[in-house]
Parts: structure tokens; C-alpha cells; sequence
């Protein structure tokens, strides 16, 4: 690679360029041979000497004005070396800078030469004049780099982190050539640069993996009990048809399967009618004190079927937020029902409604379920909202659940600007938290809720 060091002082590349008077004091010992060489002719074969005087001015002439092709070529080697050291450019880095993926600019010694914003906060720490190898410790992608050095060739490599998440990632490594770059150099595949864009890939693998998991799941889901149903009519119309208890008991385990197939259906529907009104925000205004309790009344026959009591903390005043009922009625009735069943070994179940001042954000409503049971895993946390994701499925399924409230719940409030948050450790139960933009007190509010 062509060195990207700046030339010294004293090295004949740095040296400015030469006026006419410079180049005339670097001739004279030329100028000086061409005089003596007409004072010989006009004192040996008579030359006239004005034309020794014409040749002799002619000479010097030339020698001013016209650089000589060492001196030119030093000058053209020198503004090369001045650009490649001064290299980005202002115009450079800022359409680097325009790009919302992390870049990096480095030399073919490995050396990072500029950041983008988006690299630097990506990567703290990193700087100009790091070796690349101090941000981005990933041995594909350092290899690559070292080929791309050596052959000139682009090289695209992917490779993925399970720390602290599952992440996937791709680099494109591209070389770069500056203006007047040797042929030589060139056809050597040699660059001057080196250009590093990395795309987090994450999201769109979740999504890929989240429409297999979802066509596999539903797929599974309706087969399980479609072929129990078929199953138990083949029985009953053979081996069973005369026996009255046999009979009995198949019809309840076959309306049982039926009812998990509805509930399925019915979830998927609802998925699909949220995700239609996606970017369409609620224009109406509901108090979500009413709906908590609301719904902690109708889910209080469960919770007493199970043992756990449901202890409210909601405000007396109306908190009110732009939504929908009937959305919002699912979210806090997901949140709890989950809570009830998977959380039932805690015996508790804390559901607080608040209103709090977010720096930046105004004035949010806060609702807040926590269970006191099992908990969950950190590394199940990051896909709790995908479609049919269980973190025990033989429980979800014995709880009757059919994977798919948490994405509902997700889609629910993406669509209302509000957003889920998540908080459990093994052992000590789970905590669900709802944000949404409040609205001033002014605003009207729906008729309350029918007990």
C-alpha cells in the first residue's frame, strides 16, 4: 500500500513549487556551460555574437518557464502524498457522517483514520489514529480487512453475538482509491483506503424468523387438536358408539380441543385487525383508572379459581390517555391474566395505575402488573412479543394459552405511541409495565365502563 505518512521537510516531495527565478538558479551551471560554449564558437568560427546572445537568452528563457520533468513529477508526487494525508475531506465526512450505519475510514496498516457519528456512539471510545482492531474485535471481520488490503477486492462477511442478546450483523468492506493512484498500484489491487459499513441485521432476522415461527406454530397449533378431534369421532363412531361414559368423555376432551382452536382463531384475527389499523392512532379518549378496574373485577373469578388475590393501586382521579376501549381493555386484562396464571405460586398479584412526569415526554400514565411467582430468564425477555414464543411451552399450553397476548399487547400499543417494558429475575416474579402519553384533565372522557 502507498504510505500514508506525511514526507518529511527536507524530502524533495515537499518542497513548494519552483519560480522562474528558482529554476534559473537551479540551471545556471547549465546557463553557465552554454556561455562558454559561445564564447568558443565566436572566437573559433566566427559566430556572430548577437546570435550568441539570442541562443544564450533563448536558453535561459526556456529554463524559467518551463519545469523540467523531474521537478514537475516531485511536484505531482508531493500534492498526492498532501492529499492522502489530509484525506477525508471535509465533503467526505460529512456525507459519512449522513449515513445511519457505523462507518469506519482506516489505512491499510490497519489504522482508523475517521469515525462517524453513528460508529462513535456505537462504539465508545474509539478515535482517529486507533488501530480498527480496538472497536471491532471480530477475527472474520479483521481477516477480511487483511484481504481486502492485500487484493483490492470488496468482500462482504456476517457473523453474529449472543452477548448480551443475539445479534446478527454484516460488514461490507470496500477499498478506496485516491485520484492519480499508480496503474501499478492498481492492478495490484493495492488500495489507499479502506472503507468499513456495518448493518445490524438483528431486526430483520427476528422478523424472518418470526413469520417461520408463526406459519410452523399456527400450523401446529390447529393440526394438534384437529387430529385429536379426528381421532375421537373415528373412536366414537367404532370401538365407542355403544358406550354411554366412553361417549361423554370424548365429547368434553373434543369441546375442549375445539375451544383451543377458537381462542386460537379468535387471537390471530385479532392480531390481524390491530395490525389494519396500525397507522391509524385512536382519536377517542378512555380512563384507563376505569378499565384496571374494570377488568381486575372480571378477572377475579380466576384469580379466586387459582388462590392469588389481585390488590389494586389505581387513583381516584381519572387518568385519561387518546385510545381505544376495547384495545386498551385487552392489554390490562393480557397483562393480569398472565400474571394470574404464571405468577399464581406468588399468591399475589400487584396491578398500580400512576401518572408520571417524563423528562422530555410530558406527563405519562403508568400501568404497572407484578407477579410474585417463578420469573423469567433474561435471555427469554427479548422475545417474549413474538408470535407463538413460550418460555415453557407445556405450561402455556396447560394454562390455555395460545402465545400470541404478548404480541397483541405489542401491536396494541405501537399503535397507540406507547410501549411495553419488561422486568424479572428467576425466583423473584415479573414485573409488566405500560406507558402511555396522558392528556390533560380537560379533555371529556367516555361513559364509564359497565360493570
Amino acid at each position: 500500500m502507498t504510505d500514508s505518512t506525511p514526507p518529511t521537510e527536507k524530502s524533495p516531495e515537499n518542497r513548494p513549487a519552483a519560480t522562474p527565478l528558482t529554476r534559473l538558479r537551479e540551471a545556471r551551471w547549465t546557463l553557465f556551460a552554454a556561455l562558454c560554449a559561445g564564447i568558443l564558437a565566436v572566437a573559433l568560427y566566427d559566430v556572430p555574437f548577437w546570435e550568441m546572445i539570442l541562443a544564450l537568452a533563448f536558453l535561459a528563457v526556456i529554463s524559467a518557464f518551463v519545469p523540467r520533468r523531474a521537478s514537475a513529477r516531485r511536484l505531482k508526487l508531493s500534492e498526492q502524498r498532501e492529499m492522502r494525508r489530509m484525506w477525508p475531506g471535509t465533503g467526505m465526512k460529512v456525507t459519512v457522517d449522513a449515513l445511519s450505519t457505523p462507518c469506519f475510514v482506516a489505512d491499510g496498516r490497519g489504522i482508523t483514520r475517521y469515525v462517524n457519528t453513528r460508529a462513535q456512539e456505537l462504539y465508545r471510545g474509539v478515535k482517529p489514529g486507533d488501530p480498527l482492531s480496538f472497536s471491532l474485535r471480530v477475527p472474520s471481520l479483521l481477516e477480511a480487512f487483511d484481504r481486502v488490503c492485500t487484493s483490492g477486492a470488496e468482500e462482504r462477511i456476517n457473523w453474529n453475538e449472543r452477548v448480551p442478546t443475539e445479534s446478527w450483523y454484516e460488514a461490507h468492506i470496500a477499498p478506496i482509491y485516491m485520484p492519480g493512484s499508480g496503474q501499478e498500484d492498481r492492478k495490484r489491487g493495492v488500495p489507499d483506503f479502506i472503507l468499513v459499513v456495518i448493518h445490524d441485521l438483528t431486526e430483520n432476522r427476528r422478523l424472518e424468523r418470526m413469520r417461520t415461527d408463526f406459519v410452523a406454530n399456527a400450523s401446529h397449533e390447529l393440526r394438534t387438536p384437529l387430529a385429536s378431534l379426528t381421532g375421537f369421532i373415528e373412536t366414537l363412531q367404532g370401538p365407542a358408539r355403544n358406550d354411554p361414559d366412553a361417549r361423554d368423555r370424548f365429547l368434553a376432551i373434543m369441546l375442549e380441543q375445539a375451544g383451543r382452536m377458537r381462542r386460537l382463531i379468535d387471537d390471530i384475527l385479532s392480531l390481524s385487525r390491530i395490525e389494519l389499523k396500525a397507522n391509524v392512532r385512536p382519536a377517542s379518549v378512555v380512563d384507563m383508572s376505569d378499565i384496571v378496574r374494570h377488568t381486575a373485577d372480571a378477572l377475579s373469578p380466576v384469580a379466586k379459581e387459582l388462590g392469588v388475590e389481585i390488590r389494586t393501586h389505581v387513583p381516584e382521579a381519572p387518568v385519561r390517555v387518546n385510545g381505544e376501549r376495547d384495545e386498551l381493555i385487552q392489554v390490562t386484562e393480557n397483562l393480569i391474566e398472565n400474571a394470574l396464571k404464571y405468577g399464581s405460586s406468588g399468591k399475589i398479584v400487584d396491578v398500580e395505575l400512576s401518572e408520571q412526569d417524563m423528562a422530555g415526554e410530558g406527563l405519562s400514565c403508568l400501568l404497572s402488573v407484578r407477579d410474585y411467582g417463578e420469573g423469567i430468564a433474561r435471555e427469554h425477555l427479548p422475545r417474549l412479543t413474538e408470535r407463538f414464543y413460550r418460555v415453557n411451552a407445556e405450561s402455556s399450553r396447560a394454562m390455555k394459552g395460545t402465545g400470541l397476548g404478548l404480541a397483541i399487547v405489542k401491536h396494541i400499543l405501537t399503535r397507540h405511541r406507547g410501549r411495553l417494558e419488561v422486568e424479572s429475575e428467576p425466583g423473584k416474579g415479573a414485573t409488566f409495565k405500560v406507558r402511555l402519553r396522558s392528556i390533560g384533565a380537560e379533555e371529556p372522557t367516555e361513559e364509564k365502563i359497565p360493570a
